[in-house]
């Protein structure tokens, strides 16, 4: 699923839509399959141990409970904030949204960038992400983690930047 069209302005056409890398998820599954395989194992524990067929079923129910609560809260809700969150390009600026139920989000026109810059270590190289750094005329520099390919995204912003500029001063030239 892709940022709505219907959210842009006429005529203005997506260079980049991404959301954040595959690799800002695996903590949250190898947490969630570590509290998965806990839960199991307290319930193989539970049926080893001989207790009164009640104490056992409430048991039972509070660790299926609680195996739905851990598995909402540490796979499928991250899950969802990772798919609701969009780092967008388009001819005229760069958009970030994320959020579910509080939904934030910043704009920025291309005119207004100053500087595009990334950043990977070597974990972020080997999964072929990174930080994209954007400083713009007023504001302290804005830092977007874990975006796919960085440097494909940080050519093609310094490229639409280009053509921005390059497009303004056309404009310009031929209204004088």
């Amino acid at each position: 699923m892709g940022y709505p069209r219907a959210l842009l302005a006429p005529d203005e056409d997506v260079v980049v839509d991404r959301h954040p890398h595959w690799k800002a998820l695996f903590w949250p599954i190898a947490v969630s399959v570590l509290a998965i395989v806990g839960v199991v194992l307290v319930w193989w524990w539970l049926g080893s141990t001989d207790w009164s067929a009640s104490l056992e079923t409430w048991i039972a129910i509070i660790l299926a409970v609680a195996g739905v609560v851990l598995l909402a809260w540490l796979a499928v809700a991250p899950w969802i904030r990772w798919r609701t969150t969009h780092f967008v390009i388009t001819d005229r600026r760069v958009i970030f949204r994320t959020g579910v139920f509080t939904k934030t989000g910043i704009d920025i026109p291309l005119q207004r960038i100053n500087t595009v810059q990334f950043r990977h270590g070597l974990i972020d190289r080997l999964f072929r992400t990174g930080t994209l750094i954007i400083e713009s005329a007023s504001d302290d520099p804005l830092e977007f983690d874990d975006i796919p390919d960085v440097e494909k995204v940080h050519s093609l912003l310094y490229n639409e930047l280009f053509d921005s500029i390059d497009g303004e001063d056309g404009q310009d030239s031929t209204t004088r």
